[in-house]
């Protein structure tokens, strides 16, 4: 069985038991969280596209983690200016285990 869900303005392909990592969301950890936008549904080897989502599709998972992922350096440099800025960014994300996808 398997999915493409979107959330967060990315799509992603999941399959049950599978563990993703999303742009953050404000459920708890611990709880569950319903992906109502579906874009694909393949079971049994019988595959249906939504247009643009497939009705009555839904995908549910369980919040595992809220985190931050790895530090990346923004640096920015403009010769002969004396201009120089260094930044660090940590994106924030979201760890969820796919439990079941719903048609």
């Amino acid at each position: 069985m398997l999915a493409v869900i979107k959330t967060g303005g990315k799509q992603y392909k999941v399959s049950p038991k599978q563990k993703i990592k999303i742009e953050k969301i404000k459920t708890p950890q611990g709880k569950e969280v319903i992906f109502d936008n579906v874009l694909l549904v393949e079971k049994n080897k019988k595959v249906e596209i939504g247009n643009p989502l497939v009705m009555g599709a839904k995908v549910i998972g369980k919040v595992l983690n809220q985190g931050k992922g790895n530090k990346i350096i923004v640096f920015k440099y403009k010769p002969k200016k004396r201009y120089k800025i260094k930044r660090g960014h940590r994106q924030p994300y979201t760890e969820v285990e796919i439990m079941d996808i719903k048609n």
